[in-house]
């Protein structure tokens, strides 16, 4: 099963691209790091309290984990 959250890799600027991957892609916004994710998750309807970053049902990390945005 692919994870419902898809972190792009790094932009040539820094930050990373946010999509829905079950909802066709659709786009969640562009995350400078962590902080910015988790108000990307909330704004989707997450519990960031309840989420994982590591659970790869849930999130996919291309280009690099969650320490990577540059």
């Amino acid at each position: 099963m692919a994870a419902s959250i898809v972190v792009h890799p790094p932009a040539p600027t820094g930050g990373r691209r946010i999509t829905a991957d079950r909802v066709d892609g659709d786009d969640l916004g562009f995350a400078r790091g962590i902080a910015d994710l988790v108000g990307i998750l909330r704004e989707a309807g997450l519990d960031p309290d309840q989420v994982r970053l590591d659970d790869p049902v849930l999130i996919e990390w291309r280009g690099g984990k969650a320490d990577v945005w540059e």
